[in-house]
């Protein structure tokens, strides 16, 4: 396992995921202005309904016809807006970046297997991730010995002379 790696794919999903909410919250405003807009239309829609039941009622025909077809046409344009308004969101910006985070995540998945493995070599064989650093340990002490038995050598001798 590659710290630097892990690393590099956590920050590759970082930014992945703050592109993908990026993109997600841009479709959302975008669809919650034209669910207002379309709100607001069909609320002129209704309006336009409810002045044509009044003009029913004051005149007979002319201005009833004008206010009701004003209105149905109103209500066919908020319910054109809703369908613009529900559409997925398109493009290959977020499909590049659904990919990317599908990579970052398998790499990660990847480091996390390799440390498990190490991790449990290690726990099933102490040995085998003490011997690389035991050996040079070992030649360093050697040759201390080595040099503290050449050190000790002409003071035994001279000690033995007298």
């Amino acid at each position: 396992m590659n710290s630097e790696n892990v690393i590099k794919h956590l920050r590759a999903l970082w930014r992945t995921d703050r592109i993908i909410a990026d993109i997600r919250l841009r479709h959302l405003l975008v669809g919650l202005g034209l669910r207002a807009f379309a709100a607001l239309i069909a609320a002129f829609g209704l309006l336009m309904l409810e002045l044509s039941a009044y003009f029913a009622l004051v005149q007979i025909w002319s201005a009833i016809t004008a206010a009701a077809v004003l209105g149905a046409i109103n209500f066919a344009i908020a319910a054109a807006l809703f369908i613009v308004a529900g559409r997925p969101p398109s493009g290959r910006d977020i499909e590049l970046a659904n990919e990317i985070h599908g990579t970052s995540i398998e790499a990660l998945q990847v480091e996390a297997r390799a440390f498990q493995a190490e991790l449990t070599g290690a726990v099933h064989h102490p040995l085998s991730t003490i011997v690389p650093v035991l050996v040079p340990l070992i030649a360093i002490i050697v040759r201390n010995m080595r040099k503290t038995a050449r050190e000790s050598a002409p003071d035994v001798s001279s000690e033995a002379r007298s």
